[in-house]
């Protein structure tokens, strides 16, 4: 299976205050521990409404700033054009991603039950979030998740999602 690793890092940063996917963590960004987990599992990585140095860039769909789904549908759309079987998703916010909880998370489509950022997503599934994000006003992935029934995986140890500066300070 060929699959798109997909850094979701197209939001405000808002609650944090600060650029969360530059935000450092043991001395380099948020970002790039997303992106060292996520490599070893991909055949290639890209990040969702940002540019970061060495990844392909792609664009939120259909247009900027609706949030997670809008960066999924472009890297869904963008994985269908290259040939890409899933994509594979994370926040850039996400640390702690292990390789068991990846490994749960297949087949696809499924999330993780307590960090739906953090999800497998079949290719083929483009068409039908295009619709559905026409067709609903909440944008949200649990929403999306539970029309294309996806899995709902629990772990015994989430990822920890880091929205505040002092997300980062308990986890130091």
């Amino acid at each position: 299976m060929k699959l798109l690793g997909l850094i979701l890092a197209g939001g405000q940063s808002s609650r944090f205050g600060s650029d969360k996917a530059a935000a450092l963590h043991q001395g380099r960004p948020l970002i790039n521990h997303v992106a060292d987990a996520l490599r070893p599992h991909v055949d290639a990585l890209a990040v969702a409404g940002r540019d970061w140095p060495d990844f392909i860039r792609i664009e939120d769909a259909p247009e900027p700033s609706l949030g997670p789904l809008g960066g999924l549908l472009g890297g869904l759309i963008y994985a269908d054009h290259n040939g890409f079987d899933a994509v594979l998703t994370s926040g850039c916010d996400t640390l702690g991603l292990m390789p068991a909880h990846i490994a749960a998370l297949h087949p696809g489509p499924a999330v993780l039950e307590t960090l739906p950022v953090v999800g497998l997503w079949p290719t083929a599934l483009g068409p039908a979030l295009a619709d559905w994000m026409v067709q609903t006003q909440r944008h949200a992935l649990y929403g999306f998740a539970r029309a294309v029934d996806a899995r709902l995986v629990t772990v015994a140890e989430p990822p920890a999602n880091i929205n505040q500066p002092t997300d980062l300070d308990r986890l130091a």
